[in-house]
């Protein structure tokens, strides 16, 4: 199951899922590759047997490896991998054995993820990176929705790591509101996932409120020309 869907910004209720699997005799993995750490989760609680994430994300380290949180008994049963890089109990049985990775490690992106993390704690760990998060998209959607945007999604389901946009009806351009943003520094995601015409706009990563500020000047700066 996806955690968070970056497509529209949505954020399923893995605990939920994962209660209503228990007592079913099914294997539940967790794509978190965009929520973990951002998230508070308890993977015991939820029933969670593999949890997928990513060294940068919410991490706020740099792209370039996955890991996996296992159900250690799931994990020793699971024999059956059909992928050479992706063995993981093959990946875990060399590094309990040698402490090595079976090919050559992506030790940049290791030494970015480990400096990564003690900026996570220095931080205040989960709940002050979820509070940042939280605040920056509060004030990315209540800046929006002034200007005449609207969410494509109920808030109910909304995230708050990536926000869709419906397009405005009158005289909008995408092409050209992608560009006048990019022309003052400011990139968002160049293309929409659905056929509903609408935008989405990103706020995790070393993201404060007055980069926030910024981009809603911005857009408004566009809308005022148009």
């Amino acid at each position: 199951m996806i955690h968070h869907e970056t497509s529209t910004g949505q954020l399923n209720n893995i605990s939920e899922v994962g209660n209503y699997l228990k007592d079913k005799n099914i294997t539940f993995i967790v794509d978190s590759m965009s929520a973990f750490g951002a998230v508070d989760i308890d993977i015991y609680e939820s029933n969670v047997d593999f949890l997928v994430s990513s060294a940068n994300k919410c991490i706020e380290g740099v792209p370039g490896f996955a890991f996996a949180i296992c159900n250690r008994k799931k994990l020793k049963n699971s024999t059956f991998a059909t992928s050479l890089s992706l063995d993981l109990l093959d990946q875990w049985n060399n590094l309990e054995k040698s402490g090595q990775f079976r090919f050559t490690p992506p030790t940049h992106t290791i030494l970015a993820f480990h400096k990564a993390l003690i900026e996570y704690e220095e931080e205040g760990g989960l709940t002050a990176r979820m509070n940042r998060y939280k605040e920056n998209h509060n004030f990315l959607q209540e800046g929006m929705s002034n200007l005449g945007f609207k969410s494509f999604l109920p808030l109910e389901l909304q995230g708050y790591f990536i926000t869709s946009f419906l397009y405005p009806e009158d005289n909008f351009n995408f092409n050209e509101f992608y560009e006048w943003l990019k022309s003052h520094g400011l990139v968002i995601y160049p293309g929409k996932t659905t056929d509903i015409p609408s935008f989405r706009i990103g706020n995790i990563g070393k993201l404060y409120l007055k980069d926030i500020n910024n981009l809603l000047d911005k857009v408004k700066q566009y809308i005022n020309k148009i």
